[in-house]
């Protein structure tokens, strides 16, 4: 049969951009349909807004650690528009840098949402359709907000970046990841910050002592942060909304974000109508090769649910261009993932928990909690943890979990040796670099558990 196209991704963040921008550039018919803006999740309204958030709002405690340092800081203050200009400035240039990559490699952009109609078409907003050999659904995942009374007065992760003015009392309705980090900026913003988690701890699936470590840091920077909590009911009052919780209290905000876990971005796509299976939450059930139970469809990055990041969406991109056009099998590597989360202070991880490994074999526990130089030259109580796992029976390091100064930095070159099998000896071999914190990793001598 012969197709409008060899490939028709659906979706235009960094997986499905990745993978048409591969296969266009190897001489193959590709088209990238998106309904939004090109960059999906991670470069519009995910971690490049995030992280430049992230940055400006540790400005608020760089100031006061300024005059340790000999330096007297005048009055400062800050603006939101002029952030969120500059930040929206940023991601026109990286959106315009997508699309640029994109038709430079000979892929046709359709700005449309595209839903698929049987295996080999797809139709496009407004009724066009086209076929197309192969399919691929890289459309990530929405937020989920639970169904509540005025849920639908609270804003999400994707309305957040759409504000114009800053909120100055904010609640935040979560425990993960994205949770902890909104609270972070907007509280170094000025904003009061209040967190409710209905679980006993935040950080679900981090390490357990990770966890109490970030909670506790946040709580002494000024977040009023309470888990085994969950919001009943969100109301209109005079002024902002009221919150009422599970504990019977109530707060009064401005603002509520909802940062209660995401969904894959599959409703309404025509996929179980033909065929594909769809999982608990809607993702695309796909085997090691990225392949749905239709086999001229496949899926990548957070649509399916395995490891939700973005390289690793960009992974699986090149891994199915492998697959598909380069007659190479390759399944994606999801094994020893190093991960950053921008909280403040900021996680850097990779491998397995302390809970996890001991359930799985014997292990011994380094592990070291000091203040770096910089804060205790500025007066600051904030300290670092740095943490190793390793196992008894073969040495190898088998997890390594960093929070503070430097975290998401550290665990790159970290992992690199963690990912190689590195043993504890190997970590000691390796000449420390003086003065940094860094070093801890590798001067740790004595375990502090063994079990």
């Amino acid at each position: 049969m012969d197709y409008d196209f060899d490939l028709f991704v659906i979706g235009g963040g960094s997986g499905g951009v990745r993978a048409g921008r591969l296969a266009a550039a190897d001489g193959f018919k590709v088209a990238v349909a998106e309904e939004f803006r090109m960059g999906g999740t991670c470069v519009i309204r995910g971690c490049v807004p995030k992280k430049l958030m992230v940055y400006a709002s540790g400005f608020s405690e760089t100031f006061t650690d300024a005059t340790g340092m000999g330096w007297s800081v005048g009055k400062t203050s800050f603006s939101w528009p002029q952030l969120m200009s500059n930040i929206n400035k940023g991601l026109d240039s990286l959106e315009e840098i997508y699309r640029k990559n994109l038709g430079n490699a000979g892929a046709k952009i359709f700005d449309k949402r595209a839903t698929v109609v049987d295996p080999h078409t797809v139709r496009l907003s407004g009724g066009k359709k086209y076929t197309a050999k192969t399919i691929l659904i890289a459309t990530g995942g929405a937020p989920f907000v639970p169904d509540i009374p005025g849920s639908d007065l609270a804003i999400t992760s994707n309305d957040f970046f759409l504000l114009q003015d800053m909120p100055k009392r904010v609640v935040i309705v979560g425990g993960g990841y994205i949770a902890c980090e909104f609270a972070g900026m907007l509280n170094g913003m000025g904003a009061d910050v209040t967190q409710f988690y209905r679980g006993a701890q935040i950080l679900r699936g981090f390490d357990g002592e990770v966890q109490g470590h970030v909670a506790e840091e946040m709580k002494s920077k000024g977040i009023n942060l309470h888990v085994g909590t969950d919001v009943q009911t969100i109301t209109k009052v005079k002024g902002g909304l009221s919150v009422r919780c599970t504990t019977g209290a109530s707060k009064e905000t401005d603002c509520v974000i909802y940062a209660t876990g995401r969904r894959a971005n599959t409703a309404g796509m025509g996929l179980e109508e033909v065929g594909v299976k769809l999982g608990r939450y809607g993702e695309v059930v796909v085997d090691e090769l990225s392949k749905s139970t239709v086999p001229s469809i496949y899926a990548v990055g957070d649509v399916t649910d395995r490891v939700n990041l973005t390289p690793v969406a960009i992974r699986e991109g090149v891994a199915f261009v492998e697959t598909v056009f380069r007659n190479n099998p390759t399944p994606p590597d999801h094994e020893l993932v190093p991960s950053a989360v921008f909280t403040q202070p900021e996680i850097g991880t990779i491998g397995m928990t302390e809970e996890d490994a001991r359930d799985q074999e014997a292990i011994e526990v380094y592990r070291t909690a000091f203040q770096p130089m910089i804060y205790a030259m500025a007066g600051r109580n904030e300290r670092m943890l740095m943490k190793l796992i390793i196992s008894v029976k073969t040495r190898k390091v088998l997890g390594c979990h960093i929070v503070g100064l430097g975290a998401a930095e550290m665990i790159q070159m970290a992992g690199i040796a963690v990912k190689m099998g590195a043993t504890k000896e190997d970590f000691d071999r390796t000449v420390a670099v003086h003065p940094t914190a860094a070093e801890e990793l590798v001067t740790m001598q004595e375990p502090t558990r063994v079990g």
